[in-house]
């Protein structure tokens, strides 16, 4: 069994570089080795007096012992050497795994999500302030991202904060809590609404100035128990704690009964203004649910109060923009726009893409100009049809140079394939046309006997393992360049197929259309004759022919990883559901690619 990490937690660091890299050293010696240091609160230095020792870090004249995490972006020299790092080659687009400051430092910046060594991160990184600066302070939409990332399936291990949480000593023991804290000032309301939507294992924060472990208390809505600890500064005059360890099991690997254990002090959660789900909002009856057999839906929770109103549908949701993924779906109040995803993808800059505008000047790291249908520069706000220009960026284009080209298994005249990056199970694999076309349908009918070929040895190759085939493909009427996904399913799971994607498709409030065939070409064919090409189309082939089929309307809100999803509730994967989770080094990817071509060598039509 893989041993739990070991993570060492710390508060306001404030520049002091020495005394704390020798303080680590000190505790990795004698009780590690541990895995990261997280810090939380201020990290740079109080006055310039500082900035010397915390430069000899930076240039490598100094050097942290275990790979170190920041979110107090802020204080003297903050501005320049962060701005300086968002420049580096290395840090474009978005990073939520940390932005590289220097040797074994990161910069966790704005908001967001990763998995290190197992465990679930979250963190927001500066403070609540209405100054506008760059740095030091987080925005609204850093904010709008950790709501949607609360909405995410999976539990977080931990959520790290600069400042603590308004209310968190509501209901602890007062004896334990430090003098002056109950009713500081100091602590934000807006931290303790994430708290309580995001539900963390372990919530960490620094700037009050103590050390303050509080009992751990109960979630809304949740069977696990929450764990604050507020840390002290690093070499505070009152020698608090400003260094903690832990060493937490990920949630993802443990057990429901120990996901469930809550200690003898745990009390009540602090954070009193979260509204219970009411009676009605009970989860539904899934397709096969029953003891060690149940199935994962994500659509299948309580619906949570609204926190933005309607008026915040024309801008941009911050999580679809960036990942091409809303967990949110349908109860989405933002605007899911393919285009705007195409043009992040690009790098270029979120506010520019959102207001029309960048307010950050010209430290601003992403590109400020739009590429209109022509393949040309524009800097006005408009996302219009790609053009066959852009292909030299598509991820998909045999020509690119984006073009991950270890991963592909096989190449025909008018169709190659190849495994998926972040794969939702091992042999996950992707039907790409050739030519930079938006869809599979929209392809020559003559293609159609090549593209049958490619499914139908498959479909011969995964039965030979005792698995049958799902193939689903999200037609976007802009899309840049089209993939027929093919996952395969154990075939003691494939009766259920159809009964969870009817199910999905009522907890998001339509029904799909089915169309009867005995096997997918004659399936297909009369799926080409039904489609409209002035539509959005979302279309799963099932085992045995049958094709469930839903046209998206203009204005409806229709999770890009739709598919992907429901497999993942069939497969009891839920935290499989978001491909980031599943991404693999690129020595790994090939081996993969490598033991699939040469399994799949006698099924190949390529060859």
């Amino acid at each position: 069994m893989t041993p739990a990490p070991r993570i060492l937690l710390c508060g306001d660091v404030l520049g002091r570089l020495n005394q704390l890299c020798k303080r680590v050293s000190s505790v990795n010696k004698s009780a590690g080795p541990f895995d990261a240091l997280l810090c939380v609160g201020q990290f740079f230095p109080d006055s310039p007096d500082g900035l010397e020792e915390f430069n000899d870090y930076i240039a490598g004249r100094s050097n942290f012992p275990i790979p170190t995490y920041f979110i107090g972006d802020y204080g003297v020299g903050a501005p320049k050497i962060l701005s300086a790092t968002s420049k580096e080659a290395g840090n474009q687009g978005f990073k939520m795994d940390g932005l590289k400051v220097c040797g074994n430092l990161y910069w966790l910046k704005g908001s967001g999500k990763f998995t290190l060594h197992g465990l679930s991160v979250v963190y927001l990184c500066g403070r609540k302030s209405a100054s506008g600066m760059q740095f030091g302070t987080y925005s609204e939409d850093d904010v709008d991202a950790l709501r949607a990332l609360a909405e995410e399936p999976g539990i977080v291990d931990i959520f790290l904060t600069n400042e603590w949480p308004s209310g968190v000593t509501n209901k602890a023991a007062t004896s334990d809590v430090p003098s002056g804290v109950s009713d500081s000032a100091d602590a934000d309301s807006t931290i303790s609404e994430l708290v309580a939507d995001i539900k963390p294992r372990y919530h960490v924060a620094g700037t009050m100035g103590v050390f303050y472990a509080r009992e751990p208390y109960t979630n809304v809505d949740a069977v696990h128990v929450t764990r604050f600890m507020g840390l002290a500064p690093v070499g505070n005059k009152n020698k608090q704690k400003f260094i903690h360890a832990i060493s937490p099991t990920p949630a993802s690997t443990m057990s429901s009964v120990e996901i469930c254990a809550k200690p003898p002090n745990t009390t009540l959660s602090p954070y009193t203004m979260v509204e219970k789900a009411t009676p009605t909002e009970a989860k539904a009856e899934r397709p096969g649910e029953s003891g060690s057999d149940s199935q994962y839906w994500r659509y299948d929770v309580s619906q949570k109060r609204q926190k933005h109103g309607d008026g915040d549908s024309e801008r941009l949701c911050f999580k679809f923009t960036s990942s091409g993924c809303c967990p949110r779906g349908e109860k989405c109040h933002f605007r899911h726009d393919e285009d705007a995803r195409q043009q992040s993808i690009r790098g270029v800059c979120f506010d520019l893409l959102n207001k029309g505008k960048c307010e950050r000047g010209p430290d601003c790291n992403f590109k400020h100009s739009l590429q209109d249908e022509n393949g040309s520069a524009s800097s006005r706000r408009s996302f219009g049809t790609p053009s066959s220009n852009r292909s030299k960026e598509c991820w998909f284009c045999l020509s690119s140079p984006s073009v991950e080209s270890h991963l592909i298994t096989g190449i025909g005249e008018h169709y190659y394939s190849a495994l998926a990056k972040g794969p939702l199970v091992e042999d996950h694999v992707l039907i790409v046309p050739v030519e930079h076309l938006p869809n599979t349908l929209s392809m020559p009918e003559d293609c159609e006997i090549e593209l049958n070929r490619v499914q139908n040895s498959l479909k011969a190759y995964f039965e030979n393992q005792g698995k049958q085939v799902v193939f689903f493909e999200w037609v976007f009427k802009r899309a840049t360049h089209a993939n027929l996904q093919v996952v395969p399913v154990p075939s003691s799971r494939a009766s259920g197929i159809k009964d969870i994607f009817n199910l999905a498709a009522k907890k998001l409030g339509f029904k799909f259309k089915t169309i009867e065939s005995t096997n997918n070409s004659e399936g297909r064919r009369l799926l080409r004759t039904q489609y409209d090409r002035s539509c959005s189309l979302f279309y799963v082939e099932l085992p045995g022919g049958t094709i469930l089929t839903h046209v998206v309307e203009e204005n409806e809100r229709f999770p890009s990883q739709f598919g992907r999803e429901v497999l993942a509730g069939l497969l009891n994967t839920a935290d499989r559901a978001d491909w980031k989770n599943c991404k693999l080094s690129k020595e790994e990817e090939t081996k993969m690619a490598e033991r699939f071509k040469k399994q799949f060598e006698a099924y190949d039509p390529n060859r």
